[in-house]
């Protein structure tokens, strides 16, 4: 994948993503959450952590991988889109 950083290398270079933070963003990346809505629930029961976590693991990624991950609201619901 050419131009495309691997899953758990992060745009800082200093900064490696989590097993939680790769885990997410493979997940994002394969699903339609910029089409459906996010559920932070789904996403907890799917990693089998907490919903705190959950979110924590998103902050994260929109700062380690910026170029690789949107979070929008677009008609009453949060969407993310990762690539």
């Amino acid at each position: 994948m050419e131009g495309r950083y691997p899953l758990t290398m992060a745009e800082d270079q200093g900064t490696e993503l989590s097993e939680l933070e790769s885990g997410l963003l493979s997940w994002l990346v394969e699903s339609d959450f910029h089409i459906q809505p996010w559920s932070t629930s789904k996403a907890a029961k799917a990693f089998k952590v907490k919903e705190d976590e959950i979110y924590e693991a998103v902050a994260a990624l929109t700062r380690k991988v910026p170029q690789r991950i949107q979070v929008f609201y677009k008609n009453g619901a949060l969407h993310i889109a990762a690539d």
